[in-house]
Parts: structure tokens; C-alpha cells; sequence
């Protein structure tokens, strides 16, 4: 893979027709060894979020040793990549040959679930052909919990009401090892307060219970930057979180788990996009709502965007734009608004900024688009919650380069 000091000079290279996918592994990396050194317990990365061997590699390098998969073909990739890596099944709902494949093929022991018939599925699956049933499992009950402090809900489709966790969680109990409760906050969590909140949920189902806990996991939901987005320091949401884990009535010895996708992964990728045509205010681009952009078209996502530098004096007057991608279809419109140089025209590239997560995992080949090539950057991310730029109110907020 080429590797290249910035976009500018991947734009001046290539002077690509098709988007331009951009790594940045030093980006990837810092981020992963903030995670690993700061959070006050184990950080397990959502494959989810970009499930790039490659990602997963540099995680892995810098002390990302837990993975969250939601499927067998993530466990396959996983395993494949990392054979020593710890994988844990957190998709609630799972088929009954993905369990089994999981636990006597590589080694999944962790496996999440919201209701009996799961525990049941996860029980029979794992139960070997002498009959003999799993006693090594690690189950996590999980809680379903408000998603208002987030700007992505995950509030409806899966978790457990609390009124309803106790049985649960005394079911479960009664056939793991270990017995873990888990909830996701939503993505893109805002202010910290988000886990306080979820944290009292999990406080109330265990007292109901009435069982010992040997895991709490606060799931995912940690931010990154975006126009009109920028979060507080991570610090604060670890801080707040180790201090209500730390009140709850769970084993003394209880672990405490995360699961960052979008944190561990957006400053990893940007991309490089063609203007071929400007209409007023809108642009026409070669990738979209079928491609990497996919949250800017169906979740009105607001990526940062910068044009890159061309021959001649560029307008430094700013202007709001809207996209639409390269396929045939009118959904493929991205509303922005995209703040860019008022002369901006047709033949003009842009890098769209902080595309790791979901970014590259969503694109597809409809209408016959979708390709393009991966190069390498060295120069850092058009945002960052690692570099010590974002939040003067902390002064440590900086991981070493390596």
C-alpha cells in the first residue's frame, strides 16, 4: 500500500475518477493506546465499526486484546487475524450453529442475550455431543437503557426491561460461569451523564436480582469529533463511569468492560472524492449514500470536508453544499450542509474527513460504483479527541506518537 504525506499530494498523484480511500495507522493506533492505558478496565473494540484486518491488527498492536463480534463471518475474520485474541459473542440474537461454531471452533466463551429462549439456544449449543453442557460459559444479560444523550438511538430493538431483568438475570446465573450485565448508551453519546444514567438502571436490575455480578459492560457510544459535535474529553466519561462501577452491588473482584467502535476507528479513514458537476449550491461527487457516506445521506451525518488546493487562487469565501453521489438513485443525496470554497467546480477533489467508523464498512457496488483504491497518509486526521487540540480544559489529554 502507497503511502503518502497527505491528501493533497494522493489528489495531485492520482488524479483519481473513482474515490480514494485514506488510512491513517498512526491515528488508529493512538487512539487504541488511549483506550488501553485509560479506561479503568477492558476495552473491547466493536468489529462492527470497521472490520478492516488491518484496523484490527494495529488495535491489536497497541493493546486492544478483547474483540466485540456480531456474527460468525467477525469471528471467522477475527480469529483468522488475531489467533490469541479474546472474542466475545455480543450480538444478542444469534443462530444456534453460529454459537456452536463460536465455542468448539474458536474458543468464543462470552456470549450476550436479552431473553430465555437465548439462554436456552446458548445452552443446548454449547453442549457437547456426550451430552455434557459448557461450564466455562460467560454470559452477559443485556439491559436496554435510554439512548437520549446520544445522537444515534440503540434504545428499540434490543436489551431487556428492567422490570423484567431480575428472572433473567437468575436464569443466567444459573448456568454461567460468570455472569456479566451489559447495555449500550447509543452512539455518539454527547456528555458522559449518559452512562450515569444507564449505571443506576444496572444499579436497580442487580438489587431486584439479587445475584453476584462478575462483569459490568457500558457497551459502546464514545465519540468522536464532527461539525457541530465535539464531546467532551474522554477522561470525563471514564472518570464518571469508574466512579459509579465502583458503587454498584456486584463481586468485589467485578470487572469492567467498554466497547468502543467509532472511537477506536473514525480518525482511521478519510476519503478523497471527485466533484463532476456543480449545480448552484449542490455538487455532484463520486461516492454517497451507497458508498462511504453513507451516514450522510440516511442519518444526515456531518462529516468535515476540506477541498484540496489546485493551481490558481482558491475563494477563501466559505459556502454550505449539498451532495449527491454517483448512482442513478435520488436518495443518493447527502443535505450537509458541507462548508467549502464558494468557487468550488467540477474537476475539484475533496477529502471528506473521519470515515473510519462505518464509513469503508458500509460501501457497496450498486449501480456499478463503489470502487476505488486504499493508500496510506501520514499527516493526522481532520479532528482528533487524542492530540491534545480539542479541549484545552485537560492537559493530558495527549498520547505519544510512536
Amino acid at each position: 500500500m502507497h503511502i503518502y504525506p497527505d491528501a493533497s499530494v494522493v489528489a495531485g498523484t492520482l488524479s483519481p475518477d473513482e474515490p480514494v480511500i485514506i488510512n491513517r495507522p498512526h491515528a488508529a493506533a493512538r487512539a487504541a493506546r488511549f483506550f488501553a492505558t485509560k479506561f479503568p478496565g477492558k476495552s473491547l473494540y466493536a468489529v462492527k465499526a470497521n472490520p478492516s484486518p488491518d484496523l484490527i491488527q494495529i488495535l491489536w498492536d497497541n493493546g486492544i486484546s478483547h474483540y466485540d463480534v456480531a456474527s460468525i463471518t467477525e469471528v471467522r475474520m477475527v480469529r483468522a487475524t488475531l489467533p490469541d485474541a479474546t472474542l466475545c459473542f455480543m450480538h444478542p440474537v444469534k443462530t444456534a450453529s453460529a454459537i456452536r461454531e463460536a465455542y468448539f471452533q474458536h474458543g468464543v466463551r462470552t456470549f450476550s442475550l436479552d431473553t430465555l429462549e437465548e439462554v436456552e439456544k446458548i445452552v443446548d449449543a454449547t453442549t457437547d455431543a456426550d451430552g455434557n453442557a459448557a461450564k466455562d460459559l460467560r454470559l452477559c444479560v443485556r439491559l436496554r437503557v435510554s439512548s437520549e444523550y446520544s445522537e444515534l438511538s440503540l434504545a428499540s430493538k434490543f436489551g431487556i426491561d428492567i422490570a423484567d431483568a431480575g428472572e433473567l438475570l437468575q436464569a443466567t446465573r444459573q448456568v454461567a460461569d460468570w455472569l456479566g450485565l451489559c447495555f449500550h448508551v447509543g452512539s455518539q453519546a454527547m456528555t458522559p451523564f449518559a452512562y450515569v444514567q444507564a449505571l443506576e438502571r444496572a444499579r436497580a436490575a442487580i438489587a431486584d436480582a439479587g445475584v453476584v455480578i462478575d462483569m459490568i459492560d457500558v457497551g459502546g457510544g464514545f465519540p468522536s469529533c464532527y461539525p457541530g459535535m465535539e464531546p467532551p474529553p474522554l477522561e470525563d466519561y471514564f472518570a464518571i463511569i469508574h466512579r459509579h462501577f465502583e458503587a454498584l452491588p456486584i463481586a468485589y473482584n467485578a470487572e469492567l468492560w467498554c466497547e468502543p467502535g467509532r472511537a477506536l476507528s473514525a480518525e482511521y479513514n478519510s476519503l478523497v472524492v471527485k466533484v463532476e458537476k456543480r449545480r448552484g449550491d449542490e455538487l455532484y461527487i463520486n461516492d454517497g449514500a451507497y458508498g462511504a457516506l453513507y451516514d450522510a445521506a440516511h442519518v444526515a451525518w456531518r462529516f468535515p470536508v476540506k477541498a484540496i488546493p489546485r493551481e490558481g487562487d482558491r475563494s477563501t469565501e466559505l459556502q454550505g453544499f449539498s451532495f449527491y453521489g454517483p448512482t442513478c438513485d435520488d436518495a443518493d443525496f447527502m443535505e450537509g450542509p458541507f462548508m467549502l470554497p464558494a468557487d468550488i467546480k467540477a474537476g475539484d477533489f475533496i477529502e471528506v474527513g473521519m470515515l473510519g467508523a462505518y464509513g469503508a464498512a458500509m460501501r457497496t457496488a450498486f449501480n456499478g460504483f463503489g470502487g476505488g483504491e486504499v493508500v496510506v497518509a501520514q499527516d493526522e486526521p481532520m479532528a482528533s479527541l487524542y492530540t491534545g487540540r480539542k479541549d484545552p480544559r485537560v492537559s493530558d489529554n495527549v498520547v505519544s506518537l510512536r
